[in-house]
């Protein structure tokens, strides 16, 4: 097989030969994998010989579970239009199987990937290494020949960037917080392990080859580079310092470990959840840069296993204090949302978003209510060296990673530094201190659509950028002395069922009164996460708007205009569109949404159910937080002053 294939154009070019609809995962595809579930706990042992008796392939356990397991077998097409009938039931069949389930294949695509040409900036960097050595030796900047263009790491003006908008890594490195101890999961297309610049960083014992089912996750040979995405993001997140080679890490003493799973010619269940549940004690935080397809028509997200992996390392990964899954918000542009994603919008991960170096969102950005906040990803265009310096394949750097792709790896170094200061934080944690030390800075909308909001508890937001750009400063500095927020309980504030019929001209207007449970164990007072589960369809899906308005009056896009999806069958099913941007509000009271077309031609649709739910504590987070530089932590000192202000009139 020619080397230098990419998968998802072969999966697409299936489709179409097959004369599938393509929606987002091409029909259904079939792969020669198989889930495999016991009727008991079984040994890896005794499963080998399950598989071996039936004619299957062992790959290995599901979620270390020792009742499911991972089957394949090797004379099915790896990818097929049609499922394997007869070898279901020969599993399914044998006495110790309960069940047995092929496994589909669908699509899943690395963001922000452009080719990139090296070979100038190769040569450039070893012509430059000589006398950056000799510059900064003694002058405790790091020595590493990219740094100077690392305009994310400190800008400026370079590549026509606005000063001081960049991650403020340097304070954090100045208190001694550069990441030890902290390891980062790659999930990519592998990593170069043997870089330079990566594998003193590398931990052996936390990677794994999820593609080719072994412990080596170097990425497959393509004649484009197409699998440099994971060495790329790898080196923003803990490129050494001070070795003379490419640029620094943002966390440049943490560890990465690479999990290729992204290199295949299908994704499957198993393959996603087996990554993102691997090793959840070794690994802290899970960096993810892909996502369903960015075609402004998808609607997708994870399925039952994956789903379960998230669910089981936010609760039990990293000792019980809950593994930290950061993930690209996604490269569709305004003509896609990503509360369509179900991956960025899910309420178990931290959604990042990227900004150009001068503070305007970049021309791919999506925007959507579940982002928490962002990073960058390239500067102004026209200039070189604009683009994320970081790592390149075969011991090479490059100046021009681009995308979202390079802004959820950013994300993941800073929240190494907040480990690093702070072991002790949980994943809710992590997420409060995000919304608390993120700037709004010199953030942006160039086309004025979407401005910056103060939400009922006073915290600062924004449609594009979440609560801002990430701080390592600030979080580092509010991360020393954070003390665990309480509780989190979930709380279904009401349902509206029926079928409830609009158009363009007349738009639906729902509402749902609670009392967040009020009385009740699972009683909501101060909120973080609010999901709306809505099954709705139309003549034309992507020309819904939907808007959910808070109890405080803080208004969120949860569905914006998608104009290239053209979906009038499938409309959407208990999907949970989220939004962050009541953080710390109280629940109380009424909540509005409104759905209407925004089309100018004449469209039609039916609502048949709105579930409303809540997530969040029963205790202020903030109360017994210390406020050490009002200046420095605003945010902390307005939302305890709002919640003291709300404790006091209930008395």
């Amino acid at each position: 097989m020619y080397l230098g294939i990419r998968w998802n154009e072969l999966l697409r070019t299936l489709c179409v030969i097959a004369s599938l609809v393509v929606l987002g995962s091409c029909g259904n595809m079939m792969t020669n994998q198989w889930y495999v579930q016991f009727h008991n706990d079984v040994t890896p042992e005794a499963a080998q010989q399950v598989a071996q008796r039936n004619g299957f392939q062992y790959v290995g356990k599901v979620l270390n579970s020792p009742s499911e397991y991972q089957f394949q077998h090797n004379t099915v097409s790896k990818l097929r239009k049609r499922r394997s009938v007869p070898y279901t039931r020969l599993l399914k069949a044998d006495p110790l199987v309960k069940l047995a389930v092929q496994q589909t294949g669908h699509i899943r695509e690395k963001r922000g990937y452009k080719p990139m040409q090296t070979s100038p900036i190769i040569s450039r960097v070893k012509r430059d290494i000589q006398k950056v050595l000799e510059e900064k030796r003694d002058s405790g900047v790091p020595n590493d020949p990219l740094y100077s263009k690392e305009w994310y790491l400190k800008n400026t003006g370079q590549a026509g960037g606005v000063p001081k908008l960049d991650l403020n890594v340097k304070a954090a490195w100045d208190v001694g917080v550069t990441g030890k101890g902290v390891t980062t999961a790659i999930m990519d297309d592998g990593v170069d392990y043997m870089h330079p610049d990566l594998y003193h960083n590398y931990n052996a014992e936390a990677s794994y080859d999820f593609s080719s089912n072994d412990a080596f996750p170097y990425p497959r040979y393509t004649d484009d580079w197409f699998n440099s995405h994971g060495t790329r993001c790898a080196g923003e997140i803990s490129a050494r310092r001070d070795n003379g080679v490419c640029g620094v890490g943002v966390a440049y003493d943490s560890k990465i470990a690479g999990l290729r799973m992204l290199d295949q010619p299908y994704m499957t269940d198993l393959i996603e959840a087996n990554s993102m549940g691997h090793m959840p004690d070794k690994i802290d935080i899970y960096s993810a840069s892909w996502g369903p397809t960015d075609d402004g028509m998808t609607v997708d997200g994870p399925r039952n296993a994956t789903m379960r992996a998230i669910v089981n390392g936010v609760n039990n990964g990293r000792g019980k204090k809950g593994s930290i899954y950061v993930w690209a918000s996604g490269d569709g542009g305004p003509d896609d949302d990503c509360n369509c994603d179900g991956y960025a919008a899910s309420m178990w991960t931290i959604s990042i978003n990227s900004a150009t170096n001068d503070g305007q969102t970049a021309g791919y950005d999506e925007s959507c209510s579940s982002t928490l906040a962002s990073t960058f990803s390239n500067g102004k265009a026209g200039y070189e060296d604009a683009g994320v310096a970081t790592t390149d394949l075969y011991g090479k750097c490059t100046t021009r990673h681009s995308g979202t792709s390079a802004a959820a790896p950013e994300a993941a170094g800073v929240f190494a530094l907040a480990l690093d200061a702070n072991p002790d934080l949980t994943w809710r944690d992590m997420q409060h201190l995000t919304v608390l030390t993120s700037k709004r800075n010199h953030l942006f909308d160039p086309n004025g659509y979407h401005n910056w909001t103060i939400n009922g508890a006073g915290l600062e937001f924004n449609h594009l950028f979440g609560y801002g750009v990430l701080d390592a400063g600030s979080i580092v500095d509010l991360a020393l002395n954070w003390k665990s927020v309480p509780e989190r309980f979930h709380c279904t504030a009401g349902s509206v069922k029926g079928k409830y019929a609009f158009n363009s001209s007349v738009a639906i207007v729902l509402t749902i009164d609670t009392d967040a449970c009020l009385g009740q164990d699972n009683e909501i007072k101060y909120l973080e996460h609010v999901q709306s589960f809505i099954s709705v369809k139309a003549s034309r899906r992507g020309d819904l708007t939907m808007y959910l308005t808070s109890p405080m009056g803080t208004k969120s896009m949860i569905l914006s205009k998608r104009p290239r999806d053209a979906d009038s069958k499938d409309g959407f099913t208990k999907w949970p569109f989220m939004t962050t941007h009541s953080w710390a509000e109280t629940p109380v009271g009424t909540w509005t949404l409104v759905v209407v077309f925004d089309s100018d031609e004449h469209q039609t649709g039916t609502l048949f159910d709105w579930t409303l739910m809540l997530h969040g504590s029963q205790e202020s987070p903030y109360a017994k937080q210390q406020i050490k530089a009002a200046a420095k932590h605003s945010k902390l000192g307005v939302v305890k002053r709002e919640h003291e202000k709300w404790s006091a009139s209930k008395e």
